[in-house]
């Protein structure tokens, strides 16, 4: 490995050279089955000819203008998006975090906007992770993320996760939002209950606040809805998005109400890439696919057909995992022996995941994937369990 590169990451000393579908190929043509996803992010697997096309038709015209002109395939893509949503406006972001960051800034804006600037402070929930930008890591508030950087953002008041009474409590004058992620990935795999969800809604109508839902990772058809919040019945004020959004092309977005969105005018935010002709013929194109009669149909029965193989993994291996967690393709095997070891061993055997907090391996595949994709899977990791077993 090179040391040019800046050792910010643990690297696996493992490059891919090619990929197509839910598989990704080295140099010397090894196949590996990708439960990772690129963290969630390869909505369509490897080289969907659907995104392959809009790349290379508008590769050919144009990538870049600014936003200081009209730039008609985001107007295309917002307003498919608020057809899709609860939203009103849509702001393009190349990626997570900075989507998380221009929900935080319109959710001040918005309490400014209506004469109320003391009201800036947002309530977030343990274990979260909304990025790696200061802000983003003060909003969560892992001690670990911002060890060595020096005082934290301020503005944030973090509680319990699912805990309603401390969230309440937590709410003062100056609270401005909640944010939320309706189902946390870097925190391991923990979604949110239905009734958690609406109560969120009951509360920030209760007190005039905004409702942020942090969709990075558990939007975009991967819990079998475009957005996960809808299986709860309710809508947010604010809401932010990104990885599945591009399928692999780095974009974002943030989205939300008219209302909550009044105070954004002219001046207020922008980005010099956000919404990129490049980009937004790349997430017009995701959409094509995501949006297509039976195509979250077929996410939600690969869905459970997966979460069944699951948890008879679980029952038949009981010393290796302790159970399942998650909703849709976004799911989670909680670990009785190190997680670290047991990704190693699946990725020996031909299958690749990430990890998660709380002992956690995090399966993300590709929303296409077949059942032959999940039963490929299933056969891996009963071979390390039973390695695992033998071992010990």
């Amino acid at each position: 490995m090179s040391d040019a590169v800046m050792p910010t990451y643990a690297r696996i000393d493992l490059a891919f050279e090619r990929g197509e579908g839910p598989y990704l190929y080295t140099a010397e043509n090894r196949r590996y089955l990708d439960f990772a996803g690129g963290i969630a992010v390869n909505s369509l697997g490897h080289s969907h000819p659907k995104l392959v096309a809009a790349l290379e038709e508008q590769g050919r015209k144009l990538w870049h203008v600014s936003n200081l002109y009209r730039i008609t395939g985001g107007e295309t893509l917002a307003e498919r998006l608020v057809a899709n949503s609860f939203a009103d406006k849509v702001f393009f972001t190349n990626s997570g975090t900075e989507a998380l960051e221009g929900a935080i800034k319109l959710a001040r804006k918005y309490h400014s906007h209506n004469g109320n600037p003391q009201k800036y402070r947002i309530i977030t929930c343990d274990s979260a992770f909304h990025g790696r930008t200061m802000t983003a890591l003060s909003a969560a508030g892992n001690a670990k993320h911002l060890d060595g950087f020096g005082p934290q953002t301020p503005g944030f008041d973090h509680v319990a996760f699912e805990n309603l009474n401390e969230l309440r409590a937590a709410i003062g004058d100056e609270t401005a939002a909640i944010m939320v992620e309706p189902i946390q990935g870097e925190g391991g795999i923990r979604a949110a209950s239905m009734d958690f969800l609406k109560d969120l809604r009951t509360v920030c109508d209760e007190f005039g606040l905004l409702l942020i839902f942090d969709e990075v990772q558990c939007g975009n058809g991967r819990t079998g809805k475009l957005f996960a919040h809808e299986w709860a019945d309710i809508e947010p004020d604010v809401l932010a998005t990104a990885k599945g959004l591009g399928g692999g092309f780095p974009m974002g977005a943030f989205m939300a109400t008219n209302k909550a969105a009044a105070g954004m005018v002219p001046g207020t935010h922008g980005s010099t890439y956000g919404g990129n002709p490049l980009a937004m013929a790349i997430g017009n194109a995701v959409l094509d696919v995501l949006l297509e009669d039976g195509f979250m149909e077929s996410v939600i029965s690969i869905s459970d057909y997966t979460r069944t193989k699951l948890e008879n993994l679980v029952a038949n291996n009981p010393a290796i995992f302790e159970e399942v967690r998650g909703a849709g393709l976004m799911l989670g095997l909680k670990c009785r022996v190190p997680n670290t070891d047991v990704i190693a061993a699946m990725r020996e055997g031909g299958l690749l995941s990430v990890g998660a907090a709380d002992n956690v391996i995090r399966l993300l595949p590709p929303l296409v994937i077949e059942r032959s994709h999940v039963d490929e899977a299933i056969a891996i990791l009963e071979d390390v369990c039973k390695g695992m077993s033998q071992a010990a």
